[in-house]
């Protein structure tokens, strides 16, 4: 403990004194950085109501989102699996299912919609199949990932 004299108390005691002065020169240093601009671009003026067209394309810009959306499982699944798919699909191959970022079991969802979609764009063409792999990719997903990400590990 400081006695009255010691250098905690000073310190308090200097502190407080400081202190207003601390606070006008940092309020003054806002406001002379404020109004710094004004002097070279003339007095501000009210915001226009409606935000200025995006040059290239003459439209507003979209108002930002209120919040980022989290992508579920079962969605990151499908869109993966649905990737990899027309992927395996045009170039009539596979790869390892770790290289492709995929768990096991994606891979087994992977080669049940491949499957599938073979036979569907030999009959009814590229963009049938392309609509059965995202359908089939969806369906296989949200069954995988019903009760949420299974605690056996990520290659489960």
């Amino acid at each position: 403990m400081g006695t009255r004299g010691g250098p905690r108390f000073r310190a308090v005691v200097l502190g407080s004194r400081l202190a207003p002065v601390l606070l006008a020169g940092v309020l003054s240093g806002v406001l002379s950085a404020g109004c710094a601009g004004t002097a070279a671009t003339g007095p501000s003026r009210a915001p226009s109501p409606t935000p200025p067209a995006h040059p290239a394309s003459g439209r507003s810009p979209a108002p930002p989102s209120p919040s980022p959306r989290v992508t579920s499982p079962a969605e990151l699944c499908a869109r993966a699996v649905g990737y990899w798919a027309r992927k395996v699909l045009d170039d009539d191959t596979y790869g390892d299912y770790q290289s492709m970022g995929l768990s096991n079991t994606q891979y087994e969802i992977l080669r049940r919609v491949v499957a599938a979609a073979r036979p569907v764009r030999q009959r009814q063409g590229t963009d049938t199949a392309q609509h059965l792999i995202d359908r089939q990719a969806r369906t296989d997903c949200a069954e995988r990932y019903r009760d949420g990400a299974s605690g056996k590990g990520p290659w489960q």
